[in-house]
């Protein structure tokens, strides 16, 4: 091992200097640029390194960053959700990967331009890009502390965990000395880490991501799913253009073969691609409002338009059946992963264009409507839980509290997924399925399971891209809903 630097010398690459665009695309050009410059320079610098067994030098690279200064106190249009800061001042966000996010920043950077009328500014940022997640569009792994012939931290910058939070969308943001307020809800870092986590939670490279995501507790949703992505592969006035598998298996054909998984991971992940992203992603977050908020956690930094729970439930009414669904239009949430982020004294409230969606989807596939839809389905709330076996527990305490709330149904993640949507300021909705009633004498046992499958779980997925295909064709203005904003909101959806 090498002995630590003193005082050493600081290289950085050579980057263009900030400058003003009035046109979103040459300023996205501009951010590419910048960014492949900094991975550039650290990978080179990295595998020399690591090759030499040595440094003379601490190597150094920076974000990216986009800001944008104002000085008019002119409103833009009311019903305008994002695109526009609030007031006068300067404001800016450290981006990365724009490769990955090209449609999106050139989007909400038009928009900036377009509502204040001055032009963004394109420059490097004083962030420091850690090497390991240069090094991730490599494909290479940067070795843990202590295995390299050098002390890495010594010559590099590292993941540094006090500056990659949640405090922009969590509302506890201290603007800092200068003024400078946030563009976007995720600073680079933060995304950063959240790419990496998704590529080893879903085993799916982040860039296959759609902008409309489902996600289900069972794992026999996903046959489901492929058969449907078959269906539309064949298709050719469908749209869709590949459907992408676990470990990035993909095809483009209704009958390429998808090779078997080698390890299924944590949450595997499935995608119907479509342009721009306008596909749809399916997640099995398995078990648990631990899993739910993981998911959710990372899955926002991709900025998707609509999330939306299709998973089983427990029936708490004696007027259900086996295989009804219920669309939550509140949520009792006893899962206790997000009191820290978000208290439980917080509404998370229903949003019109996600609920008239999966509505309208559950009566056009049940070819019901109106009053008779009731014969199907209820609304009201879900209470999601933290503890899996709630009915080996004394009744009294948790039955009392369903029905102080009214509630409709129990699962483990609906609550967590909703919550983390209104955190993040992603639309949310649920639309669950009765698969027992353990309060009637209808446990979830193999046999009932079994005809229940058989029946109801290829008419529920497809109620949910039927729903994911009717936001699709909203304006992006219309699903975005200014109930998901606060007081003092980022620009940048």
């Amino acid at each position: 091992m090498t002995p630590c630097l003193q005082n050493p010398r600081i290289e950085t690459p050579d980057l263009p200097a900030p400058e003003a665009f009035t046109d979103a695309k040459a300023a996205v050009d501009r951010l590419e640029a910048l960014y492949n410059g900094a991975v550039a320079f650290l990978s080179d610098r990295f595998n020399a390194a690591m090759a030499a067994g040595d440094a003379d030098a601490r190597y150094r690279a920076y974000y990216p960053e986009v800001r944008i200064t104002t000085t008019s106190f002119a409103k833009v249009d009311s019903r305008l959700s994002f695109g526009h800061v609030a007031e006068p001042g300067t404001y800016a966000t450290t981006v990365t990967r724009p490769d990955l996010f090209r449609y999106y920043l050139e989007q909400q950077i038009g928009l900036l331009i377009h509502n204040h009328g001055v032009p963004v500014i394109v420059g490097v940022s004083d962030t420091p890009m850690p090497v390991h997640f240069a090094m991730a569009n490599e494909a290479a792994t940067v070795p843990q502390e202590g295995a390299a012939s050098f002390t890495l931290r010594d010559v590099f910058d590292v993941p540094d965990l006090t500056t990659t939070n949640d405090d922009i969308v969590n509302g506890t943001y201290q603007v800092p000395a200068d003024g400078t307020r946030p563009l976007a809800p995720f600073t680079a870092q933060r995304v950063d880490y959240s790419l990496a986590r998704l590529a080893h939670y879903t085993a799916t490279d982040p860039k296959h991501f759609q902008n409309h995501v489902l996600f289900t507790n069972y794992q026999f949703y996903v046959s489901e799913f492929e058969a449907y992505a078959r269906r539309m592969l064949a298709d050719p006035d469908s749209g869709y253009t590949a459907f992408v598998s676990t470990g990035n298996a993909q095809i483009t054909g209704p009958d390429d073969p998808l090779p078997p998984s080698e390890k299924m991971p944590q949450m595997p992940a499935y995608h119907l691609k479509r342009r721009h992203g306008a596909g749809i992603t399916l997640v099995n977050i398995g078990v648990g409002p631990s899993n739910a908020k993981t998911a959710t956690d990372h899955i926002a930094v991709l900025r998707p338009h609509a999330w939306i729970m299709v998973g089983h439930c427990a029936g708490l009414r004696a007027s259900q059946s086996l295989g009804d669904f219920v669309l939550a239009h509140a949520y009792l949430r006893e899962d206790k992963v997000l009191d820290d982020d978000l208290p439980v004294w917080v509404p998370v409230p229903a949003l019109a264009e996600i609920q008239i969606a999966l509505e309208t989807a559950v009566a056009e596939e049940t070819a019901l409507e109106g009053y008779d839809l009731k014969r199907v389905m209820r609304t009201g709330t879900v209470a999601s839980l933290d503890n899996r076996n709630w009915e080996l527990r004394d009744h009294t305490g948790p039955v009392q509290r369903l029905s102080q709330s009214r509630a409709v149904a129990l699962d483990m993640e609906s609550a967590t997924i909703a919550a983390n949507g209104f955190r993040f300021r992603v639309p949310y909705g649920t639309l669950l399925c009765v698969s027992d009633k353990p309060l009637h004498g209808e446990l979830k046992l193999p046999g009932m399971a079994s005809d229940f499958y058989k029946t109801q779980v290829s008419r529920h997925l497809l109620i949910g891209i039927r729903s994911m295909e009717r936001l699709r064709d909203m304006p992006l203005e219309r699903i975005h809903s200014r109930k998901l904003r606060s007081f003092d909101e980022t620009a940048f959806l």
